[in-house]
């Protein structure tokens, strides 16, 4: 298999983990959404933003130590203020699709709310992938990952071991 076949794999991967990670997301900001209206008198929007902030926070742990786990971990407080960013973008879109629904067309019943709280979750679900892997969790320099894992495989040398015994 060529270099191209090997991308394609790995991007394929890196979509499951992403889709994986944002579908326990969803299921987050739904939950925490529903649990708001249900129990406060909070607009249908604010109840949405609440529970939008409440998934960033879940998702950047999923997207960092799993999704991610392997890109460039250096400069976390760059990482996490572009990561906050960016999911502010994508709370204005998700919960502007929210607004719209509500208060453009008066669709305003509980599964209206729910149904346009997902649409927007959606739409702003493509803005964040390409983000995040564009700018936040970026891939390492090919360079700077071939010497980190030679380092890590290389054994490190006893002083009772001689030279010519180390392995390269």
């Amino acid at each position: 298999m060529g270099p191209r076949s090997s991308g394609l794999r790995r991007l394929v991967r890196e979509v499951a983990k992403f889709g994986t990670v944002g579908v326990a997301g969803i299921f987050v900001n739904l939950g925490v959404f529903n649990l708001v209206r249900h129990v406060s008198d909070l607009p249908v929007v604010r109840a949405g933003v609440i529970a939008t902030v409440v998934a960033i926070a879940f998702n950047y742990v999923g997207f960092r130590y799993w999704t991610y786990r392997d890109r460039d971990k250096s400069g976390r407080t760059k990482e996490l203020t572009l990561f906050l960013f960016f999911s502010a973008i994508g709370l204005v879109i998700e919960n502007g699709v929210l607004y719209l629904a509500t208060y453009g067309f008066g669709w305003d019943s509980p599964l209206q709310n729910n149904v346009f709280k997902f649409v927007g979750i959606g739409v702003a679900t493509l803005f964040r992938f390409w983000s995040y892997r564009t700018w936040v969790f970026r891939a390492m320099p090919a360079q700077e990952a071939e010497s980190i894992l030679v380092s890590t495989v290389k054994k490190p040398r006893s002083k009772a071991e001689p030279k010519s015994q180390r392995v390269p």
